[in-house]
């Protein structure tokens, strides 16, 4: 059976009827004409935006997991005083 693409309520390809299977879902839609139209190559284009927006934002939160932190926390944790790594602002001891 064939998917069309939906798109403000009515289906990209043009083709009307109410027994079409119709679908938002970009990945479900199996309907040539409508893979073929603006509608949904812009849609698609979208959401691979969307999709590198967020594993940019991903990585960026995964880089700036601030290891700095973690080193506090981990020299906090061992007993007795410890002093910072270089770079640590006057290296004081925690």
């Amino acid at each position: 059976m064939v998917t069309h693409f939906k798109v403000a309520g009515h289906l990209a390809c043009g083709h009307k009827g109410s027994k079409l299977t119709s679908t938002t879902e970009l990945n479900r839609v199996k309907c040539r004409s409508c893979r073929n139209t603006d509608a949904y190559k812009d849609a698609r284009k979208d959401q691979r935006n969307a999709a590198r927006r967020a594993a940019r934002k991903a990585k960026a939160t995964h880089a700036a997991n601030d290891w700095r932190a973690a080193w506090v926390e981990r020299l906090t944790a061992m007993a007795g005083l410890q002093r910072l790594p270089r770079g640590f602002s006057g290296q004081p001891f925690v």
